[in-house]
């Protein structure tokens, strides 16, 4: 009967609910803002959005995108779907000690999919899928935004009110435009927490939708309660954080549906007041819906926790300091610090980098250090904004300001250091999700002011121009995003005490080939962490090369002393010990190498070079065998092993090795030219030349092949042909050693022959 006297009064009950509304204290009231339909909004929160970040879709792989993406084999079509559910982000066992513990199968199956659509590592494909993801989400915030400050009403229809349109647009604008976002958006890498955001408010939002309005008061679906806690495992199967939505939810659902007092219901609870048990929570299901989000949550934590394994994950001091200190006052004051730095690039997102970690951000370990400021700032605003949440007789305030710090804090709580250590000291990219809650904060601040003021009009041309400054800002830090030196460069005024950054700056200049500036920046690496193995590392490798072998030793021998597992130093330290002739030194260090890395290939062909000088043959073969089974596509191994037995006579085996290497890789030229080589001394002319003009079409200015394949004409009796190509090779080089004597004797012969004709 009642449901039929809602059905009799529908065409006037949505009009009531916005009466209802309107009664209550309403953001847009106060807010000197556009007011747009819902459509248009929506439109324009994408548009802006795409504005931000679209001139990163052509970018390079940059960063961490190596790791997670090109080195990643989890990406590749061999690898069984099963194992993602496995390894870690970065493509390592869950169950190695080196393993970070990151698990987010769901993002790698993204990337893996990109991959195959692409036909390989083309970054266009995945740059655009990122930024599709950060338009839809700042599109879903509108909805978001419109229920976190406007509250949750529905009309008898079920179609849920927006009662805050002005604000809600406000809010999403300044979420689309954040320029601390573009490291998630512009950084394929951040694939990870648009996807966790995407499903995270996807939870929220089934959550709103579990709820109902009549006159008698809530109904809520225990079907889309589960959904949301479905959408909440998915949330966290691409990031950890995803699950600190559940939490929101339950927050949302006693302030909001169930419009509790925290500040009552905690006194009531302290003095076991009787009127507990009017307070309605039974009636309307909360203690039930908290009861299984609780249990939803517990259960995926303890899924998680049983694949991942019980250890925690293995990070070092130099990526989160302040975790290793041994004084608890050090330790708590500067993870403090660090949530007044991720709280500063909230509001003033001008300092960016794309690392913070190795000096970056020195420890504070007095009192007296000026930076104990900060702390006392971020301390006194949230302090205050908790009193007024928590005693504002406001209802509509309070309600407002609990869920916007519920948005700020919680989802930052996992990288917030208080239950596990986490392998960074500041990070960007985990600020993707607070700062929802720094959005309503923001908007809420401005309304305040809007209603205090007397020219609106100057507030609002004001709110404008931080974000058209923020939509600039995002274009240029999308911009250092495209390229790693770029982005490398960009982080030496934002962080000139950082040695990962000048570490990275060598390294990209020492890729392109410009070793003496790139010795610079290693040095400087060197000398702001005097431990950092891995700048000793690259730095000797250099060294190496330009023929300083002492001082390469010497960086090399420090770095192993000071990480004796360091496979890579020990490798290079054998290089560098097998030029300076001390053959036995070398030798240990190779084996050392190989003892804490079994599967090195690169080190058994060093070792086979080894080998080779000291004229140990039969150990050479073995060691570059080693190095062709552990990599097949080893193509200097392959060569080394042709060209000894080629130079020892044993012309068979070279021939049979030298097919097995082309079957392998049928493209190489170097491997072609080898065996070219062979079969000419075996007198298999036909072939031989074959496989050098395969060669040369390869590559064509080889001064060697041109004059080897001179040689195979000059035996087989093609001596025009025999002319003409050793011209071609002492044209390219014309130092090529015996290629002139040869020519000479071939020029002879001719003049013989001619001789003998005339």
């Amino acid at each position: 009967q009642t449901f039929n006297q809602h059905n009799a009064e529908a065409p006037n009950l949505e009009q009531a609910f916005r009466r209802m509304a309107q009664m209550e204290p309403n953001l847009d009231h106060d807010v000197s803002w556009f007011l747009l339909p819902s459509y248009w909004a929506k439109m324009l929160v994408a548009l802006i959005s795409f504005l931000c970040f679209a001139n990163s879709y052509d970018g390079d792989f940059v960063f961490d995108d190596s790791e997670a993406i090109i080195n990643n084999k989890d990406l590749r079509a061999e690898t069984p779907l099963g194992d993602l559910w496995y390894h870690d982000f970065w493509g390592s066992k869950l169950s190695s000690n080196t393993s970070h513990k990151s698990y987010r199968p769901l993002t790698v199956l993204t990337f893996r999919i990109n991959y195959l659509f692409a036909g390989g590592f083309y970054p266009v494909g995945f740059h655009v899928i990122n930024i599709i993801l950060h338009c839809t989400i700042s599109v879903l915030m509108v909805d978001v935004f419109s229920i976190l400050l406007g509250g949750l009403q529905f009309s008898n229809k079920g179609r849920r009110l927006n009662l805050a349109p002005k604000s809600s647009l406000l809010a999403a604008l300044l979420f689309a435009v954040h320029p601390v976002h573009t490291e998630c958006v512009a950084g394929i890498v951040g694939r990870a927490d648009l996807l966790c955001a995407l499903f995270f408010l996807l939870s929220f939002l089934g959550y709103c939708k579990a709820f109902r309005e009549n006159k008698e008061g809530h109904t809520f679906s225990v079907f889309w309660v589960l959904v949301s806690v479905v959408l909440g495992a998915i949330a966290m199967l691409c990031k950890e954080q995803g699950i600190t939505i559940l939490g929101l939810n339950a927050v949302f659902d006693a302030l909001v549906i169930n419009k509790i007092n925290l500040l009552e219901l905690i006194r009531k609870l302290l003095y076991k007041d009787k009127s507990l048990e009017n307070a309605g929570l039974l009636r309307k299901g909360l203690l039930f819906r908290i009861t299984l989000l609780m249990c939803g949550g517990a259960g995926i934590l303890y899924v998680r926790w049983r694949i991942m394994g019980t250890g925690p994950p293995a990070f070092t001091e130099v990526d989160n300091p302040a975790s290793f200190a041994d004084s608890l006052f050090v330790r708590a004051i500067n993870y403090n610090y660090y949530y007044s730095l991720n709280a500063w690039l909230l509001l003033c997102p001008w300092w960016l980098c794309f690392d913070w970690s190795m000096g970056c951000i020195p420890l504070i370990k007095s009192v007296s250090d000026w930076r104990i400021i900060a702390l006392a700032a971020l301390w006194f605003c949230l302090i205050g904004l908790i009193c007024q949440a928590l005693c504002s007789e406001d209802s509509h305030k309070r309600r407002i300001l609990t869920l916007g710090l519920g948005f700020l804090i919680i989802p930052f709580l996992p990288a917030s250091n208080l239950f596990f250590r986490v392998g960074f000291v500041v990070a960007e990219r985990v600020i993707y999700l607070p700062s929802i809650g720094y959005c309503i904060l923001f908007t809420y601040g401005f309304s305040l002011l809007s209603k205090q003021a007397k020219k609106k009009k100057i507030l609002a041309v004001a709110v404008l121009g931080i974000l058209l400054i923020n939509v600039m800002r995002c274009a240029l830090r999308s911009s250092q995003w495209r390229s790693e030196e770029q982005l490398f460069r960009s982080a030496l005024s934002v962080c000139p005490l950082n040695a990962k950054v000048h570490y990275n700056v060598g390294k990209n200049l020492a890729d392109k080939g410009n070793q003496s500036a790139a010795i610079k920046y290693y040095r400087e690496a060197v000398r702001l962490n005097p431990k950092y193995v891995h700048a000793m590392n690259n730095l000797g490798n250099i060294l190496k090369e330009r023929n300083e072998l002492h001082e390469a030793e010497e960086l090399l021998s420090l770095a192993v002393q000071i990480q004796p597992d360091f496979a890579a130093a020990w490798m290079n330290l054998g290089i560098v010990q097998n030029s300076l002739r001390r053959f036995e030194e070398a030798e240990q260090s190779y084996w050392t190498a190989i003892k804490h890395r079994k599967k090195y290939p690169d080190c058994y062909y060093n070792l086979g070079r080894l080998y080779a000088d000291l004229n140990r043959h039969i150990d050479a073969l073995n060691a570059w065998r080693n190095a062709t089974v552990l990599k097949p596509e080893h193509s200097l191994a392959w060569n080394n092993m042709i060209i000894l037995l080629d130079n020892t006579g044993n012309l068979a085996q070279a021939e049979a090795v030298g097919r097995e290497a082309l079957e392998l890789i049928p493209n190489d030229h170097s491997l072609m030219f080898s065996l070219a080589n062979v079969l000419g001394k075996s007198q298999k002319y036909k072939e031989s030349e074959a496989l050098f003009l395969k060669a040369i079409k390869a590559n064509p200015n080889a001064a060697s092949y041109h004059g080897n394949l001179a040689v195979l004409y000059h035996r087989w009796g093609n001596l025009d042909l025999a002319k003409k190509h050793y011209e071609v090779s002492l044209k390219l080089d014309p130092m090529a050693p015996g290629t002139k004597e040869n020519y000479n004797l071939l020029r002879r012969k001719l003049e013989q022959l001619q001789k003998k004709g005339g």
